[in-house]
């Protein structure tokens, strides 16, 4: 990815700008680009972010330093704690065609804060699409946990899904993690904003 963070002319501007927009969902993707191009892209997108703090599409300021970045490193908790973490994340996981641990592991985080009344639609959802044996984002947990978590999701309560969460965040932790940490997207963008602090 050497240059992308270089700066632009109006006609590179345009197109970085349509990326964004592309990232953002706003152009329908018209075939799916490979890994590298996303995660460009969704880094491109984050770099006027970095510089002016201009507002993203869910209209929070996001800030991305250099110093945030190198607390990822610190352990998975920090990277999952922060909105650019996840995004980063995100997309290194699905270059490794794993990235129903993570969408699981948010959908979890959601269904806590959820509240009583509806649980039921939300854990019927979260069950069909990541813990049912054909589930289309089938999450990697053992016949016994699968089970468990089925009859726990018929009768909801916000730890229905406590533990199968926990088993997916070790997971992650113990192999997709590492890997992300020394994959050329985290060193890169690290690399990026070390050099963009110190000029």
């Amino acid at each position: 990815m050497p240059g992308f963070f270089s700066p632009h002319n109006n006609m590179a501007e345009l197109n970085v700008k349509e990326d964004c927009k592309l990232a953002e969902g706003k152009i329908p993707k018209k075939k799916q680009k490979a890994f590298g191009a996303d995660l460009k892209n969704y880094l491109r997108c984050m770099v006027p972010h970095i510089e002016s703090g201009m507002k993203t599409s869910n209209s929070r300021s996001v800030m991305l330093s250099a110093e945030e970045v190198i607390q990822w490193s610190q352990s998975l908790e920090k990277l999952l704690a922060s909105q650019s973490g996840q995004g980063v994340f995100r997309e290194f996981l699905k270059s490794e065609f794993s990235e129903e641990n993570i969408e699981f592991w948010l959908a979890c985080e959601d269904y806590k804060k959820t509240k009583s009344d509806h649980l039921h639609g939300k854990a019927e959802r979260i069950y069909e699409e990541f813990v049912q044996s054909d589930a289309i984002k089938q999450i990697n947990i053992d016949y016994q946990m699968r089970e468990a978590t089925a009859k726990k999701a018929q009768d909801p309560t916000h730890t229905s899904f406590d533990e199968a969460q926990r088993t997916v965040y070790i997971l992650m932790e113990r192999d997709s993690y590492p890997r992300f940490l020394k994959s050329k997207a985290y060193l890169n963008l690290l690399n990026q904003l070390q050099n963009t602090t110190s000029k």
